[in-house]
């Protein structure tokens, strides 16, 4: 689409829904898009107004208006991403959008009654630690969601040399989220298998990861082909990589969906975390001030 916020010169909300539906396939995407853009803005409208009407905790408030705005920047980025057809601002939008979905889901999660109903959780050796580890992989599945769009980002014009550079980083990072989410799970099995809401994230959130290296793979050969050790084989001497082609574009974007869940399920292990377990050492300043403010 050449307007924004427009949708060819229509008000984006009474654009012909006829044309919409039945229209080009890109189009329905593109103004599906901003339909659900929009959508998720009024719903934040509608978060605030129940938080500031139910919920006494000003901290809540504030995180609501927080991710309200946010919503309101991510759209803005993409109408400028619309304007200007700029590469790095549909990086920065699509490094955005993770984060608004990881504010809501931190919202839905500190209000949740099991937040409130908690009693104050026994000091444990293993709390501390536990609560480390879940910010950390958070931390690092954000950061892995960043070089994958640094990947995915590349101009044409850039050099095999700086390609192989983002992609040995973004294939590192993989390795290292992969070993703390294994961590995760071991630790969480150990010491709190016994606490359903930590249990249950963490076996997902290895799900998840396990699902996410074999699509990692999937999203290479769709891209660029079998690697050469493979090509002797039949399967891998038949396969033509198909530029833009439907199958490489579901995978890829599966792939960018998944590492959103991965972000957005760690951090909800890492927030229950936060108030289910304490440290010996009152864990970390995060945990003690959450036990402060959640009621």
């Amino acid at each position: 689409m050449p307007d924004w916020p427009t949708t060819y010169g229509y008000n984006m909300f009474q654009y012909p829904w006829q044309t919409w539906l039945f229209g080009p396939w890109d189009l329905f995407i593109e103004h599906g898009h901003r339909m659900l853009g929009a959508t998720v803005g009024l719903l934040c409208l509608t978060m605030v107004a129940t938080l500031v009407c139910f919920d006494k905790r000003k901290w809540t408030w504030a995180l609501g208006v927080a991710t309200l705005l946010a919503v309101v920047f991510q759209g803005v980025l993409g109408g400028l991403r619309v304007i200007e057809n700029q590469r790095t601002l549909a990086m920065i939008h699509g490094c955005f959008g993770p984060l608004v979905f990881a504010m809501t889901v931190a919202l839905a999660v500190v209000t949740s009654g099991y937040w409130r109903d908690a009693a104050v959780p026994q000091r444990t050796a293993a709390g501390g630690k536990l609560q480390r580890l879940a910010v950390l992989t958070s931390a690092l599945a954000y950061i892995q969601l960043v070089l994958g769009a640094q990947v995915r980002h590349l101009p044409a014009s850039a050099g095999p040399d700086r390609f192989l550079a983002v992609m040995v980083f973004h294939l590192v990072f993989a390795a290292i989220l992969a070993v703390h989410v294994a961590l995760l799970v071991i630790r969480t099995w150990r010491s709190h298998r016994d606490e359903p809401l930590l249990l249950r994230p963490s076996l997902g959130l290895a799900a998840l990861m396990t699902i996410q290296l074999e699509l990692g793979g999937a999203v290479w050969v769709v891209n660029y082909g079998w690697p050469a050790w493979l090509g002797d084989y039949r399967f891998s001497a038949a396969h033509v990589t198909l530029a833009g082609g439907l199958v490489q574009t579901h995978v890829t974007t599966l792939h960018v969906a998944l590492g959103s869940l991965i972000l957005v399920t760690s951090l909800m292990f890492a927030f229950r975390s936060l108030r289910l377990v304490r440290g010996l050492r009152s864990s970390t300043p995060a945990a003690a001030w959450m036990l402060e403010v959640a009621v």
